[in-house]
Formats: structure tokens, sequence, C-alpha cells
């Protein structure tokens, strides 16, 4: 008699084949295969890790053998430098801290550094004082932020006053120090100190005169007399005559003469502060009011 037909797909009447549990090498997740962009680049532990081990290696290598090894080190740097190249570690921005805008060019000048730089081949001490010889800059500091930020903080000089000498102006710091990138037709508003020596000795008086700022208000330039004193021209063309030394007692003694007469309100010619046991002052000549204005002997 014939065997009935088998059913495709009918489970009546079959045998089922005993399960077989899968084996460990079964269970394991297949490994995922890396794209591109893995492939690309370092990770950052991995790349710091690594310099650090080659480099160390070449740094000894340059004990051992002397200056024949400084080729390895300048190689070995040269393409850890690539690596870190492709890692990413490359020069996007720069930020600087603590100048002034007109101060900010020229230090970014300076630096010479440029976009797309290898950010960990920079060699910071070099950056450092070639920043510090700009003229504005009293002291810098350099500092690498991972991957792609170099900061430059500096301390600015403090401009104090504009110096003019030789029929030419200059901006001078808290030091007397000339500022060179400084353009001294933008700082109108600090004192003008005129004469030779005026640079040198401004620092040691010029503190003495920003206690008085009513006197400051008044005057117009700082006049250096032989390099050895100071005269004080006055707005109205009115002068005072320090002496060589003692100028802050010599100040004084102005103010007590001002707190009695109000002499800075009424005006004067000269006001003669040389001799400390006498003050002499020169009055105003009395002009009509129909006569032209003419300078004070």
């Amino acid at each position: 008699m014939p065997m009935p037909a088998a059913v495709r797909g009918s489970s009546r009447g079959q045998a089922r084949p005993p399960v077989k549990a899968p084996s460990r090498a079964a269970r394991r997740p297949a490994p995922a295969k890396a794209g591109p962009r893995e492939h690309s680049g370092l990770s950052a532990r991995l790349a710091l890790t690594g310099a650090a081990a080659i480099l160390a290696l070449a740094a000894g290598v340059t004990l051992v053998t002397g200056h024949r090894g400084e080729r390895l080190v300048a190689a070995v740097s040269s393409g850890i430098d690539g690596r870190f190249g492709a890692a990413g570690f490359r020069l996007r921005s720069v930020t600087v801290q603590g100048a002034s805008a007109m101060a900010t060019a020229d230090i970014v000048k300076a630096a010479g550094v440029y976009r797309n730089q290898p950010l960990l081949g920079l060699d910071l001490d070099d950056l450092r004082r070639r920043v510090e010889r700009v003229g504005w800059v009293k002291e810098a500091r350099i500092v690498r932020l991972l991957p792609d930020t170099l900061v430059v903080a500096v301390v600015e000089r403090r401009q104090m006053a504009v110096w003019q000498h030789d029929g030419k102006q200059h901006v001078i710091d808290d030091h007397g120090r000339v500022i060179p990138e400084a353009d001294a037709s933008r700082f109108s508003a600090l004192p003008l100190v005129v004469g030779e020596g005026g640079a040198d000795h401004a620092p040691e008086i010029l503190p003495i005169l920003a206690q008085r700022p009513q006197l400051m208000g008044r005057m117009d330039a700082l006049v250096r007399v032989d390099d050895r004193r100071w005269d004080l021209r006055m707005k109205d063309g009115s002068l005072i005559q320090l002496p060589a030394a003692g100028e802050e007692q010599a100040l004084m003694q102005l103010e007590r003469l001002d707190r009695r007469s109000r002499i800075l309100e009424l005006g004067f010619d000269r006001i003669d502060l040389r001799n400390p046991d006498v003050v002499a002052v020169r009055p105003r000549p009395h002009q009509p009011l129909a006569a032209p204005a003419t300078a004070g002997a």
C-alpha cells in the first residue's frame, strides 16, 4: 500500500529533531567593524600616552649618544606632531586674556601662530618670549587647551603718560618705559610730560600729583627743567615751579595757600615753590576789559 505524501510545512506525523544548545562561540556577538572615522586618528588618551613613551625613549637615546641623538628626537617629535594633527590636535583659535583691544593685535602678530598648526608641536617657552618682547606686555603665560585652543594670558603695562621729546610723542608706562606700539594720539587723556629726562622721572612725580585731582584737572603739561626739577604748566597759561627735591612738601604748601586764598580759582601768573621757606606768588596783571589780552611777564 503506498505511503501518504508528506505535506510541506506541516509538523503532523513528523518527529522533531532535538534542539542543540548554542555553543559559547555562537553566543559571543560578532566584533563590530570600525568605521572609517575610528581609523582616521588617535584618541586623546592613547595619543598622549604614546607620545610620552616615545619621547622619553628618544630623550634617553640622546643622553646616551650625546648630540647624535638630537636628530632622533627631532624626527620622533615631527612624527608625533603629525599623528596629533591627524587626531585633531590642530590650532583653531587663539584667546588673548588681560590685554586691551589695541594691544591684542600686536600680541597675536608677535606670537606668529597660524590656523591648523599642530598644537602640541608649539614651543611654549619660545612663544612666551616672543609675546613678552611686545612693548604692551609686562609678562605673559601660554596655555594649551586641547584639542584646538591656545590661551595667551598677559599682564599689560599700565600706560601712565605721553612723553614729548625732540618733537616726538611716546606713550610711557609706570616705569617710564616707552611702549613703541602705542599711538600717542590715541591717549590724549593721559598727562603730558615734556623734556629730556621726563620719561625717567615721571613715575616719581605723577603718583604725587594724582593724589590732587583738582590740581591735575587744571594742569596742561608737566615740564622737566634742566633734568633737575619740574614746572607745572597750567591750562590758563600760568606756571607752578617745583623744587628739585621735596616736591610733595611744596605741593602741601600750595594746598594751604589755596585753602586761604583760593589762588587756583582766582588765577595767577606764577607760583614759585622752589624755596621751602617762602612761597612767592606773582599775580596776573590787571587788564582793562577793552584791552587785548597779553601774556604776563
